[in-house]
């Protein structure tokens, strides 16, 4: 049989790029089969035509304890274009003040504890309501997973006994902002998880690319790609993957198909699940839809990069991000606000002017100088899917990299990389997807990087 690669990528986001460079980095030639006109699928960006602006679709962020993105973006050189933040962690709002969340001179688990206790509307009762909660998340393991994933996050932390005010104040805020999900639809094992990874490390901190992420990755790596004998192959969209003769086949709209002994389908699960009979299963992953809103003000409304806002009912937006305090050379510019409306179905309704209006009025919560200021231009990015949501019942359904179908495997954020669905792990499973494939070949190779132990007294109260 002659083969048109030596392995399919079927994706051109962030999972199947960083399969395929990773691939092609050892020598193997893949062919990557991106449905779009552009490649970096959830994490692509667009240049506004109004104002001639690259942006994301949906603002994202990173933190220092990712290993596996900055690694393929040093592999790509783009590294160093991010804006980092490691004076402090971010400012929370609520009832018009703002705390600055940092780390103080203790030990992690400890470290953020004196500036979480300035939240307003707790006391000392509500922290300690907390404790046997907080005790579970620092000593979060992944065999805990079945248990904690039977449960929502709100049943467990009521079972724990952590007070109502805790809960509103808190836990209603991290499920939305880093779960992407109400409470009680978030599963106990993914809010715990991504808890510990709080908890563990004394000095983590976040950071914001300095430019478009799509042009952090997406070109370098067909570029990089190409560079080493791979093909990239945009506005193909694989409509199935047959399995026969010890070979996969992808066949495309167009009617053209290809051929090779290994294949990687690096696309959401939706899509996965029309592509193969074998993952029929997967259509049952609920997509969590976000709307992406960028408002270009008249004036600059100070100096912060990042923010967030508390919960509450009627909240849209929870974080908030300034790209003239984060893009260099933006500095002198009038105020560019980028938020995300995460869960959106509570918005689905609203008109962009509605929309415009409300997440004006939010950004005022903070920033004074927002009831001023005028739009002079916004662009609102409506999008089905930005996470699939962490239900109960969905950690454990997550599917590993390799399938019942021999020599085809599995990339994406949302597979069982034992790691929060984000760029870190969609990064992470392209490693994997890539070892997978070497290891077909008979060449045992590492390349996803794990993450590393909790720093001093943490990583003691975790083995005790």
């Amino acid at each position: 049989m002659v083969y048109d690669a030596d392995t399919l990528v079927v994706g051109g986001g962030l999972a199947g790029l960083a399969c395929a460079v990773a691939l092609a980095e050892k020598g193997v030639k893949p062919l990557v089969l991106e449905r779009s006109g552009r490649l970096g699928g959830r994490a692509h960006s667009v240049t506004d035509r109004a104002s001639g602006d690259v942006i994301d679709i949906g603002p994202h962020l990173v933190h220092s304890e990712y290993r596996n993105f900055p690694a393929f973006l040093a592999r790509l050189g783009s590294d160093g274009a991010i804006t980092w933040q490691p004076e402090k962690v971010i400012t929370l709002v609520t009832g018009g003040r703002a705390v600055e969340i940092a780390h103080k001179a203790l030990p992690a688990p400890f470290s953020l504890m004196p500036d979480f206790g300035r939240t307003p509307g707790l006391d000392a009762r509500d922290f300690l309501s907390g404790r046997a909660a907080l005790w579970r998340a620092l000593r979060f393991d992944e065999n805990d997973v079945d248990a904690l994933d039977a449960v929502s996050a709100y049943e467990y932390l009521r079972g724990k006994g952590v007070s109502p005010r805790m809960i509103d104040v808190f836990w209603r805020f991290e499920s939305m902002a880093l779960m992407n999900v109400p409470l009680e639809r978030c599963s106990a094992a993914a809010l715990l998880r991504v808890h510990s990874w709080l908890m563990r490390y004394r000095d983590l901190h976040f950071g914001f690319p300095a430019k478009g992420l799509g042009e952090l990755f997406a070109a370098p790596a067909r570029r990089r790609i190409e560079a080493m004998g791979g093909r990239v192959l945009v506005d193909a969209e694989v409509t199935r993957i047959e399995t026969r003769d010890n070979a996969h086949e992808c066949h495309v709209v167009d009617g053209r198909h290809f051929t090779a002994p290994f294949c990687v389908a690096a696309v959401p699960p939706q899509d996965l699940a029309r592509l193969h009979s074998q993952f029929a299963e997967c259509a049952a992953f609920e997509p969590c839809p976000y709307i992406s809103v960028y408002l270009w003000l008249d004036r600059k409304l100070g100096t912060e990069r990042f923010w967030a806002l508390l919960w509450a009912p009627e909240r849209l937006n929870y974080d908030f991000y300034d790209l003239t305090n984060i893009r260099p050379g933006w500095e002198s510019r009038p105020s560019v606000i980028a938020s995300n409306i995460i869960y959106s179905h509570r918005a689905e309704h609203l008109s962009d002017e509605e929309i415009i209006a409300a997440t004006l009025r939010e950004i005022g919560e903070f920033a004074p100088l927002a009831g001023k200021a005028e739009v002079r231009h916004a662009a609102i990015h409506r999008i089905p899917m930005a996470i699939v949501c962490p239900t109960p019942g969905v950690e454990r359904a997550r599917p590993p990299t390799r399938t019942a179908l021999e020599r085809l495997f599995l990339a994406g954020d949302w597979t069982r990389t034992h790691l929060p669905s984000s760029m870190e792990s969609a990064v992470y499973s392209g490693f994997r997807a890539a070892e997978a494939v070497l290891a077909g070949m008979g060449r045992h190779v590492r390349m996803a990087i794990a993450p590393r132990a909790a720093d001093g007294l943490a990583s003691v109260l975790r083995a005790v």
